[in-house]
């Protein structure tokens, strides 16, 4: 039964902020929180509307307007010569705790499940050795940066403002375009560029855009969990043919014989993630020869093109065809991962597709750090950030190779040759489990990604992947022991 009616002092709301107005707006939210609370229960009998006023210095009109919004919505009733009181129709049982069943009542869909495991393959990694895409701060743009942004999210083009084009602020698109002419050799216009929010968002539109239900792309055999996840979780309806990798790049033969008819291929030519050789000059050509008699798009995503260390790098393939080449490239490893700018070369008849899929998608990238970006690139900061990068990472390169020369096994892991990019591979003894030395290997403090599960199914070879990234010589040395401790027993134990 109802509880008998009294008077009773209004528990305590905290300060209204008179500054910020709409007094009534802010009574009636206090009291309302304070009946959900339990503080003032069905059937109490609020202080009349002069005695509240009084209390709490307000204008008696602004308590009946709060009063009168409550009873409105059902929290408080008024009868003639009764006064006001909580409203009795809230007098119920309370609520049962909620358990996860209660949450999780729906069945997931298959489509829900396999994003989910798929996301718990991509969490984040500790920032320890050797987690990939871990800043060092020795090229950290921070000082230089923030100046810049300060100026330009204050009272520059980066100032909060409406819409922007979907394609990306022009002065930043003028800058990519001037950058990757005099990097990569690439042919294009400010029109043909599209500012993504990473190669992940590249990819995603390359594949939506480019293929047709029951088309079938190469992939390359082993290839990123970023582009074989949008095929076996995303587009099911598209095919994805997984080509084996030799010492010169995707095997050109070997997918014509697999999938003659394959409408794309996307392919990592600059820097082959995860096995860090670049695509060999014939093997380009041979690769767009095949393309250009089967009438396929090139997906060109240029990955750690930037961080070679002898020699010089390849042209882009873009640069070769530029009307069959889409070229995706990222600032978020070369600056910071938390950047998310990316940018994607369309072939002109793409760009209003790219357009309308990125209107669709999420209309447009952030404007501020777009101009930030411009504003950095066209004051010459990129390239020297870029060149200081360079001498950096291979230093690490030179103390990591160092270190697992000296404290691993050659008998149990060697690493793979490489002079470019961001990580290295280890390659496993026959019998190791990547996999289960990567668990191994967490728990004594030591990140390192397997490789195994980047490749088809059934063609796996057991690797790890060790990052280069912002770790003091005496960690990597340390790192590298208890790596090999790791080894050492898993070998013994079979």
């Amino acid at each position: 039964m109802p509880r008998t009616a009294k008077t009773v002092e209004v528990p305590a709301i905290g300060e209204l902020d008179r500054q910020a107005g709409q007094l009534s707006l802010q009574l009636a939210q206090a009291l309302r929180a304070a009946i959900n609370r339990g503080e003032l229960k069905p059937g109490d009998l609020l202080p009349s509307t002069r005695v509240l006023a009084g209390a709490l210095q307000l204008a008696r009109g602004t308590v009946l307007a709060a009063f009168e919004q409550l009873t409105a919505e059902g929290f408080l009733e008024a009868q003639p010569g009764s006064g006001t009181r909580v409203a009795l129709s809230l007098h119920r049982q309370p609520p049962a705790p909620v358990s996860l069943a209660d949450i999780c009542d729906i069945p997931l869909s298959s489509q829900a499940q396999a994003l989910a495991q798929f996301a718990g393959q991509l969490r984040p990694l500790p920032p320890i050795p050797f987690t990939v895409s871990v800043p060092i701060n020795d090229t950290a743009p921070d000082d230089v940066w923030r100046r810049l942004g300060n100026r330009i999210r204050a009272r520059g083009p980066g100032a909060p403002a409406g819409y922007g084009d979907p394609l990306g602020a022009l002065p930043l698109r003028k800058a990519v375009c001037e950058y990757v002419r005099k990097s990569r050799s690439v042919l294009c216009t400010p029109e043909q560029v599209i500012i993504t929010s990473g190669t992940q968002q590249g990819l995603y539109l390359a594949t939506q855009i480019l293929l047709d239900a029951g088309d079938t792309a190469w992939v390359e055999d082993p290839a990123y969990h970023g582009i074989t996840a949008i095929f076996n979780h995303l587009f099911r309806d598209r095919l994805m043919a997984r080509v084996p990798l030799d010492a010169e790049g995707i095997d050109v033969a070997a997918g014509s014989q697999i999938a003659p008819q394959a409408k794309a291929v996307f392919v990592t030519p600059s820097h082959q993630y995860p096995l860090c050789m670049p695509m060999s000059m014939t093997r380009r050509l041979e690769l767009l020869a095949w393309a250009k008699e089967s009438r396929a798009w090139v997906i060109e995503d240029d990955y750690d093109s930037e961080m070679r260390y002898s020699g010089h790098p390849f042209p882009s393939l873009q640069g070769l065809d530029p009307g069959r080449v889409v070229y995706l490239g990222t600032f978020s490893k070369i600056l910071f991962p938390s950047l998310r700018l990316g940018y994607a070369i369309v072939p002109r008849p793409l760009v209003d597709a790219f357009c309308g899929a990125r209107v669709l998608m999420d209309r447009h990238p952030p404007s501020a750090d777009q101009h930030v970006l411009a504003s950095f690139m066209a004051q010459g900061h990129l390239d020297r950030h870029i060149r200081r990068m360079r001498g950096v990472y291979a230093e690490k390169r030179r103390v990591l190779t160092e270190a697992i020369n000296a404290h691993v096994s050659a008998e149990l892991a060697t690493l793979h040759p490489s002079c470019q990019g961001m990580h290295l591979v280890l390659w496993l003894k026959a019998g190791l489990d990547d996999q289960r030395v990567a668990r191994r290997a967490a728990e004594a403090g030591v990140a390192v990604s397997a490789l195994s599960p980047m490749y088809a199914i059934g063609s796996g070879k057991s690797g790890l992947i060790l990052g280069l990234g912002g770790y003091d010589e005496l960690q990597i040395h340390r790192a590298a022991q208890r790596l090999n401790q790791v080894l050492v027993a898993l070998a013994n134990t079979g």
